[in-house]
């Protein structure tokens, strides 16, 4: 796992490895777009997490914003309830790799690291 990049005290944690990843992601989208991640009902452990650039006007008062050196992840509250302490890494191994969720919360999780049970 990469270092965490400032506080180590944020709902959701991002790697700095993780960071630039995402900012590159965000440059190749020509956008000022943030970061939503949250959790949805599915998946072969019951939830399933979920990620996508959104435009910063969606983001709403029922929303926690984590800033990373002017990067925002966005999560709603529900969901931070699920993901509260996750570090988000990325990887780019050949096998295994991309965007990799440690979940404190879990209580077991699928083989393919994208979904988890509480």
């Amino acid at each position: 796992m990469t270092q965490v990049t400032q506080s180590q005290q944020r709902g959701i944690q991002l790697s700095e490895t993780a960071l630039r990843h995402v900012k590159l992601l965000q440059d190749k989208q020509g956008q000022d777009l943030c970061l939503r991640v949250g959790v949805r009902q599915g998946g072969c452990s019951g939830m399933s997490y979920m990620m996508d650039f959104e435009d910063p006007s969606k983001i709403t008062p029922q929303d926690e914003v984590f800033d990373y050196d002017g990067f925002k992840i966005v999560c709603d509250r529900k969901s931070l309830l699920y993901l509260y302490g996750l570090m988000l890494d990325y990887s780019d191994a050949m096998i295994g790799g991309g965007f990799q969720f440690t979940n404190p919360n879990a209580v077991q999780s699928c083989g393919c690291g994208k979904s988890f049970g509480v």
